[in-house]
């Protein structure tokens, strides 16, 4: 699988009898930045970028690296964070932000018909004058919705809305060999064989380039709610979580945070938030159609968290108030990554009765390493993000700590029956941690599924396994 073909001025002739001369990168034109994703710290340059502009070039490409066994990177905005559209054989990337085009908004059947190059924050914009509501929220609104369909992103909303895979209809892809298959449609329905589209949302680019999704619309709920709820600990917070989840109201988002991460927030973003004053807090948004409609919902959750110990509450119920607060958690990731020299993720899932016991964990190995790690997550889903900060370690220590941190926490995930990844994916920086999590069995059979949408091995090699 990895016997590629070296890339060469005759490859870079045919490219450019297929794709214009100017959107061809290639040599000292190729930016630094299409040789990282945006947190992984190895670095591996393309032979050539391919800025493609229709489903017919990526076809005609894909076609020709099938014909000379030259390997392939699809990548979108490059926001990801475990090297997924990083090229680690060279090759040729497929650059799909040029194809940004909105295709169709179908008000009838509650659809809409995107390019993969599309900015989730544009979908939002487009639909909300139009009433609709495209309800998953990454913490990144600058990802393409062709990167979010790769990695089956999840984010905030997932507490009550679930993930990206649960809004696509319908998808056009583009196989190893050029071939252009339609997959799903605009049914609500389909129990008609294999689903194929819902294989290659979350593949990572390894088994075919999106080139069209249909995205599942809903009604734009008319109001929004925001409850910001401080706690003495972190366990008071956490624990109030699986209380908040068996009484019979969903929130639609519920994340936990540390003072010090908001903090961090507040510096970065020369923003005050409300309030800074306890250890930890939960943040609760709820919606609905009117203000009567969501105040019995957020009452009795006001009323369960303050029996489980909260400090006070604070009710952000117009968007003057919603806005810092919200704009300081989705600066967390910037936030800590400004703080330290270099840091690493671990972004992983465990059943929601198991956070606080995840949690309490991580400090345990902060304290026992001596390195600083912070966190914050989806406490309503079970998705913790954690990262561990470089600082001033060398070369040496850094690899040292950085590998002793993960392998213990990755470890503690799987005896608590999670999983290495909630939403961020596996690319290459976490291979060995999945490996782990799966019996071999289950591998080979992911590898199965692999050779037989892509037998030479060109899409995206060395990445999940």
């Amino acid at each position: 699988m990895s016997n590629y073909k070296t890339f060469d001025e005759k490859d870079f002739e045919a490219l450019a009898q297929i794709v214009d001369r100017e959107r061809l990168l290639w040599k000292d034109e190729i930016k630094e930045e299409y040789s990282h994703d945006e947190l992984s710290a190895e670095a591996h340059y393309p032979d050539v970028v391919v800025r493609v502009l229709s489903t017919e070039e990526v076809s005609k490409v894909m076609k020709y690296c099938h014909d000379n066994n030259l390997p392939v990177t699809p990548r979108g905005a490059g926001t990801g964070l475990v090297g997924a559209a990083v090229a680690v054989h060279k090759g040729v990337m497929i650059d799909t932000t040029l194809m940004n085009h909105f295709l169709e908004l179908d008000d009838k059947n509650l659809t809409l018909t995107v390019e993969p190059g599309v900015l989730i924050m544009e979908i939002y914009a487009y639909v909300e004058p139009h009433g609709l509501f495209y309800p998953p929220d990454p913490g990144e609104k600058s990802a393409t919705i062709g990167g979010n369909i790769s990695t089956n992103a999840g984010g905030m909303r997932a507490v009550k809305y679930g993930v990206t895979r649960d809004y696509v209809r319908a998808l056009e892809v583009v196989m190893a060999d050029g071939t252009v298959m339609n997959l799903g449609g605009k049914v609500v329905k389909n129990s008609t064989g294999y689903d194929i589209k819902d294989m290659i949302i979350g593949s990572e680019g390894t088994l075919g380039i999106v080139t069209k999704a249909t995205l599942k619309l809903i009604p734009l709920p008319k109001k929004t709610v925001t409850l910001l709820v401080p706690f003495p600990t972190l366990k008071h917070a956490i624990d109030t979580v699986p209380v908040i989840m068996k009484s019979k109201v969903i929130p639609t988002a519920v994340e936990f945070m540390e003072r010090e991460v908001i903090m961090d927030a507040e510096e970065f973003l020369g923003m005050k938030f409300p309030d800074k004053t306890a250890d930890a807090y939960l943040l609760l948004k709820f919606d609905g159609n009117s203000t009567e409609e969501i105040s019995g919902t957020y009452d009795d959750i006001a009323k369960i968290c303050l029996d489980q110990g909260a400090i006070d509450l604070f009710i952000a119920d117009t968007e003057e108030r919603e806005t810092p607060i919200w704009k300081t958690r989705g600066a967390f990731l910037e936030a800590i990554k400004g703080s330290t020299t270099e840091m690493d993720e671990v972004d992983c899932v465990v059943p929601r009765d198991c956070v606080n016991t995840f949690v309490e964990y991580v400090h345990q190995v902060r304290e026992d390493m001596g390195i600083r790690i912070k966190s914050f997550g989806h406490a309503g889903d079970g998705n913790l993000h954690i990262y561990i900060l470089r600082d001033d370690m060398n070369d040496e220590q850094w690899k040292k700590n950085l590998e002793g941190a993960m392998d213990r926490m990755y470890k503690k995930a799987r005896e608590l029956k999670g999983l290495v990844s909630g939403e961020h994916g596996i690319g290459f920086a976490k291979m060995s941690y999945m490996g782990e999590n799966y019996a071999p069995e289950k591998i080979e059979l992911m590898r199965g599924i692999k050779k037989a949408f892509d037998p030479k091995g060109i899409l995206n090699p060395t990445k999940l396994f």
